[in-house]
């Protein structure tokens, strides 16, 4: 089974946003989405830094919310994004 994990904090609008199109990709692919909170659970942000080196090469140099991982290939993308493309992303 695939396995993503997204790494969002709790007020950001961008990831408000992408929360509906997470559900939408679930439902329609039964793709597993971890949703890690980081801005108030240092757990998860510690979870969000190790993956550092993966995430900063894609993502402008920086940890930012929201950003999707796949654990098991270091393959990030970042941002607010339509459907498609997120859908695009967690089917490869």
């Amino acid at each position: 089974m695939l396995r993503k994990i997204m790494f969002h904090g709790r007020e950001c609008p961008h990831c408000k946003a992408m929360m509906p199109l997470v559900e939408k990709l679930i439902q329609e692919t039964g793709i597993a989405v971890e949703r890690l909170e980081v801005w108030h659970d240092e757990k998860n942000a510690d979870l969000m830094r190790s993956f550092r080196p993966a995430i900063a090469a894609k993502c402008g140099g920086q940890l930012r919310v929201p950003t999707f991982i796949d654990p098991d290939a270091s393959d990030v993308m970042c941002g607010e994004v339509p459907y498609e493309t997120l859908k695009a992303w967690a089917e490869r």
